[in-house]
Parts: C-alpha cells; sequence; structure tokens
C-alpha cells in the first residue's frame, strides 16, 4: 500500500468554506500538522485542490 505524508502549511482563515471543509476532510485543522493518508486519487484530487494550503512531505511506497 502506497501513502503519502501531507503537511498543513496555510492557514483556512479567510478562506471559502468548500477549502476549509478539503482540510477537514484530509484530518488537517492545525498548521504544521501531519498525516500520513493511503495514495489514492481521490486524496491526491483533494491535495491538488488545495496546493497552497498543503504539501507533500514524502511518499513511501
Amino acid at each position: 500500500m502506497a501513502t503519502i505524508v501531507v503537511k498543513q502549511i496555510g492557514s483556512p482563515i479567510r478562506r471559502p468554506a468548500k477549502q476549509r471543509a478539503t482540510l477537514v476532510g484530509l484530518g488537517l485543522n492545525k498548521m504544521h500538522k501531519t498525516r500520513e493518508l493511503e495514495d489514492t486519487p481521490s486524496v491526491r484530487g483533494m491535495v491538488n485542490k488545495i496546493p497552497h494550503l498543503v504539501e507533500i512531505v514524502e511518499e513511501k511506497g
């Protein structure tokens, strides 16, 4: 199972509700918090929707 580590680098303050909901869907809610998520097309799509708020720290394969 391939996984990616995603880190929140931007604040959701003054962002549209959809972007905040995407962060919550990824399990992120505080600055500099990291989550290890399964590398699926849906997770990649969520990360690509908010590239200014998150970054992929590492990819484990």
